[in-house]
């Protein structure tokens, strides 16, 4: 075509340049990503079992690079798991329905306590004054040791009575607590008026007062790992899924 002999430009080519005909250059080198000897005498442990005696560069090299490409997906969904215990949904937002409230729940709960602990109080407190308003001659030992811790009990409700009684008191002497100012209103009036008065701001740096933005952590625990690994079909009846629950 257009009168040009491919055999013969081919032929040129091949004469010329046969040292790079086939050659492939890569960008960067190909590294390991574990150690090829260590993993290679792991690799034939494991392969003695179902009759593997050798194992090329190759296999081994292919293996490290899987096994790097599963730690960062591995990496990547845990950190997303971590990320989004930190989300806080807003109740008003249509897009998501709360379904139950751990918080209220617990508040809850803690009132119960709260209250059986109260009552519990109450009854031992009724049955200390019985004990102490009791007029027997002979009163055996139990009876002196309850109307002792009667008494003692009277003494530490006075107590705390007569220390709120001065708290009350410190409290009115001092008077009423007066306002701090907001400091950062104040720089942001002042920085307000400054730039009414002088040149625009807003492409210049920006002031000393103001903190640098820091990255944000993300950090993740054995739960996240395990929450991971318990929701991939693979490794959720895995052995080494139920060590981490035994940990």
């Amino acid at each position: 075509m257009a009168g040009v002999n491919l055999l013969e430009e081919s032929a040129n080519i091949l004469a010329t340049n046969s040292g790079l005909v086939g050659a492939v250059t890569h960008s960067c080198k190909d590294e390991a990503f574990l150690s090829c000897t260590v993993l290679q005498r792991r690799m034939l442990e494991i392969g003695r079992r179902f009759g593997v005696t050798d194992l090329g560069a190759e296999v081994v090299n292919y293996v490290s690079h899987a096994t790097q490409q599963r730690l960062q997906n591995l990496l990547e969904k845990v950190s997303q798991v971590a990320q989004h215990k930190n989300i806080n949904f807003k109740q008003e937002d249509e897009k998501h329905e709360q379904s139950s409230d751990v918080r209220t729940q617990l508040k809850f709960f803690e009132q119960l306590d709260q209250l059986e602990k109260q009552r519990k109080e109450e009854q031992e407190r009724e049955i200390l004054l019985k004990a102490a308003k009791s007029r027997a001659r002979q009163e055996d030992p139990e009876q002196l040791r309850l109307k002792q811790k009667a008494k003692e009990m009277q003494q530490q409700e006075l107590a705390q009575m007569r220390q709120r009684e001065a708290n009350l008191t410190a409290l009115a002497a001092i008077g009423p607590r007066k306002k701090r100012k907001n400091v950062d209103s104040l720089s942001s009036s002042a920085s307000a008026e400054g730039s009414g008065s002088g040149p625009s701001l807003a492409g210049g740096p920006p002031p000393s007062g103001s903190r640098p933005t820091r990255q944000r952590i993300t950090r993740v625990n054995l739960r996240d790992l395990l929450f991971c690994l318990e929701d991939e079909r693979f490794t959720s009846r895995s052995h080494f899924l139920y060590k981490g629950f035994l940990k």
